[in-house]
């Protein structure tokens, strides 16, 4: 008789490296200042505007450096030190913190220069395109920092998606290979605790503090992530790209995912998912006119996801490894839809809250199925390159969501809006399901390894 095996599933494995600790410290501060400044700029510029389409033209500026810069800051990733490409671009984004946070402070002394005043009367024009459901006197495009505070959002999309790929494929550096699945779970743990907390505290010091205020603790919890990696070192040296500096080099990340199916599936999968169920854009209108709760309850329901996603994620960090990973990302996927249409629906904002939870809950299982898939089977040498044209997929999808449902409630009302997007999403999985078959077919996670 064979003695039991004494290999246990240790929940806290990736914990116990200091140099992942330190890491994972930082990059969680930074993330947490940036879910703060999120809640807050998007309830600033809903509270100058009342306009749904302003709500979309936040999420089209953040989309614009996914589409152009991922695949040059993959080859950034791959071919320089991953830790100076995060702390240059981390202090960058604390110095774009500090100067909204003095936009917003003087704000009501800003002239109206005639460059401003042209900006604003454009934006104004866009919005009366699509503002089918709103009183065009209700739109106030009249404050001379909106513009303004759109090309600060514009430079800080910028430096986030040149620092995204270092950020994620530094992780794999970091710990042992048997760590990495249980790393990739504490790290979306980390993400969703301060995209809970963040949230819910940012729409608390905006009711009691002001916007200045939450904008400069961004800047300075991203500081404390230059501070931190500073001390992080290589558990495994880098692999250095030995590629020439051509475009077959700048799309060999693209080239590795279409020959991956599994991995172009399950990022289609949350590409759409998002494309078509994210709601989050709209939650300020939700909160306004059909919740009818103020910046603190708005908060809340910014922070009802990622409670929702926490919870999965310490349930997932707890047990032992996906057996059948493809299955479980596919229901995962299908349940977000269903709660998406649910939370459209509702009325009543304890309900709404509920529904929010459970969309967080099945996006988690989405993110650190993926993230596995990404960093298990990605070689060294191409996982910048690879990590940002999965960032294509993710980043693109959540501002392209972000104009899809801010155009879409302006023509038909945010209640269509969010409920056709959750009907969209459990289409989308149905298909994916029929035609990827190796995603159903996918082996335990602890089997995966990269294909060198």
């Amino acid at each position: 008789m064979s003695a039991p095996s004494t290999d246990r599933h240790d929940p806290y494995a990736a914990l116990s490296h200091p140099t992942y600790r330190r890491y994972l410290t930082g990059n969680f501060l930074a993330l947490f200042g940036r879910q703060m400044g999120s809640v807050a700029v998007t309830w600033e510029v809903y509270q100058w505007t009342h306009s749904a389409t302003a709500l979309g033209m936040v999420g089209l500026i953040n989309v614009v450096p996914v589409l152009f810069l991922s695949l040059p800051a993959g080859v950034l990733a791959d071919r320089y030190d991953r830790r100076s490409i995060i702390a240059f671009a981390t202090s960058t984004l604390a110095l774009l913190s500090l100067l909204l946070a003095l936009v917003s402070w003087r704000h009501a002394s800003i002239p109206d220069y005639a460059p401003l005043h042209h900006a604003n009367d454009w934006l104004r024009r866009i919005a009366l395109l699509f503002e089918r459901h709103a009183d065009p006197a209700s739109l106030d495009f009249t404050q001379p920092a909106l513009p303004l505070v759109y090309a600060l959002l514009g430079g800080m999309a910028v430096l986030r998606i040149l620092g995204w790929p270092a950020r994620s494929a530094i992780i794999p550096l970091l710990l042992p290979a048997r760590a990495l699945s249980n790393a990739i779970t504490w790290n979306s743990s980390a993400f969703e605790i301060a995209t809970m907390a963040g949230p819910a505290l940012g729409g608390f010091l905006v009711a009691k503090a002001g916007f200045p205020i939450v904008y400069l603790l961004d800047a300075v919890l991203a500081l404390t992530l230059v501070v931190l990696i500073s001390r992080v070192t290589y558990l495994h040296p880098p692999t250095p790209s030995t590629a020439q500096r051509t475009w077959r080099a700048t799309l060999a990340g693209a080239e590795y995912i279409w020959r991956k199916k599994v991995i172009l599936g399950a990022s289609s999968l949350d590409l759409f998912a998002v494309l078509l169920g994210g709601a989050t854009a709209l939650l300020p209108i939700y909160a306004d006119k059909i919740l009818h709760v103020d910046a603190i309850g708005f908060g809340w329901l910014r922070a009802a996801p990622s409670i929702g996603a926490f919870s999965m994620a310490m349930a997932l960090a707890h047990r032992a490894p996906l057996r059948r990973p493809g299955w479980t990302l596919l229901w995962a996927v299908a349940g977000f839809g269903a709660a998406i249409v649910a939370f459209g629906l509702s009325t009543w904002f304890w309900l709404s809250l509920v529904a929010l939870f459970f969309t967080g809950a099945f996006d988690n299982v989405s993110v650190v199925v993926r993230q596995s898939l990404v960093q298990l089977l990605t070689p060294d040498t191409l996982r910048g390159r690879v990590t940002s044209v999965n960032q294509i997929f993710i980043g693109s999808s959540n501002e392209i969501g972000a104009l899809r449902a801010g155009l879409m409630a302006a023509l038909f009302g945010p209640v269509t809006a969010v409920v056709a997007g959750g009907i969209g999403t459990i289409i989308v999985v149905a298909a994916i399901a029929r035609t990827v078959p190796a995603l159903r077919a996918l082996p335990p996670l602890e089997q995966l390894k990269p294909e060198e």
